[in-house]
């Protein structure tokens, strides 16, 4: 059985002779194949050789292929900048979005010309050609509506907006959720195994907000994607979710990527056996701070929780992306056969 086989296996609930891995390694990558995080974000061979390099050196089962969480809000007119090279790109100047007016001058989406969107899906099919037949490569079809729209206006000024003019961030997420779906739609047809995005901010709006306005647009944009693709989806919502578990759960995605500060056991009583988890070791206290030994004492106790609960749709991965000094050792702690 191939890594790609095993992991195809494992989210579809069949037998598998071990659990997969994917830790979610993003700008950790640069380092082993040694680019900046400005060349790796901005050069599709830079990004695709990193991401290969980081493959040959850890063996994992799942790769990813993401450059930042800024992809699509650049395309959809964000100004992007990073204090220097080795910094990841984000948001600088003022924000794209304030008025009704700034939302109709939003064009629709145009994936291969706007923004680094040809750049991603030429890095995506450099990356599937050379490990696609036994990897699963999972592509970031970064930010899903309502983290989109926050990219857009400003975290501080969507949470206000969501209070005071909930309409207006519902018109500004039905615009988002359009650039999803293409972008999302394009990494589908350039190879990806599955499809992740990120809804971080939704993570702090409470489950009444999150259940009223942003499971709404992730559930449409998820029903949209696995019937234009036929492929998974992934759903990343950072920090701590318990209370949010339910509702995402039901959102349609396929898997659903848990922070550290999520307690694993009850979150698989919680979801239920038909939704796959990707998780969670804690990238900063654990993987970058702890020992090899922490490590595998930590992958040990997730196996057993997870096997306790008699659930069979699991990734071992790091809760969120590792970090660029991640000690290479605790990394491969992680790695080792979990058979």
């Amino acid at each position: 059985m191939t890594s790609k086989e095993l992991v195809s296996a494992t989210l579809h609930g069949l037998p598998a002779p071990r659990v997969p891995t994917g830790p979610l390694a993003v700008h950790f990558c640069a380092g082993i194949a040694g680019y900046t995080l400005r060349e790796y974000s901005s050069r599709a061979a830079a990004l695709a050789e990193s991401v290969i390099r980081y493959y040959e050196r850890f063996r994992p089962d799942a790769v990813w292929v993401s450059a930042d969480t800024w992809v699509s809000a650049e395309a959809m007119g964000a100004r992007l900048g990073a204090a220097d090279d080795q910094q990841p790109l984000g948001g600088v100047g003022q924000p794209a979005v304030r008025t009704v007016a700034d939302i109709d001058r939003i064009p629709p989406p145009d994936v291969g010309r706007q923004g680094r969107y040809p750049l991603m899906l030429e890095a995506l099919t450099r990356v599937v050609q050379a490990l696609g037949r036994e990897v699963c490569v999972v592509a970031c079809f970064d930010q899903y509506p309502f983290s989109l729209a926050a990219g857009l206006m400003g975290l501080d000024t969507v949470m206000l907006k969501l209070r005071e003019d909930p309409r207006f961030v519902e018109a500004l997420m039905a615009r988002c959720e359009e650039y999803a779906l293409a972008y999302g739609r394009a990494l589908a047809q350039a190879g990806a195994d599955l499809l992740s995005g990120g809804d971080s901010p939704a993570g702090l709006v409470g489950p009444r907000w999150y259940e009223n306005l942003v499971l709404p647009a992730e559930k449409r944009l998820i029903t949209k994607l696995k019937t234009a693709t036929g492929k998974p989806v992934s759903l990343h919502i950072c920090g701590n979710t318990t209370a949010c578990l339910p509702l995402m759960a039901s959102s349609g995605a396929d898997v659903l990527e848990l922070d550290h500060p999520v307690d694993l056991g009850p979150a698989c009583h919680v979801v239920g056996p038909d939704v796959g988890l990707w998780g969670n070791i804690d990238p900063v206290g654990v993987l970058l701070e702890g020992t090899p030994a922490a490590v595998r004492q930590k992958v040990r106790s997730l196996l057993e929780s997870v096997k306790a609960a008699g659930h069979r749709r699991f990734v071992l991965s790091s809760g969120c992306t590792i970090a660029v000094q991640t000690p290479h050792g605790n990394l491969e702690a992680l790695l080792c056969d979990q058979s």
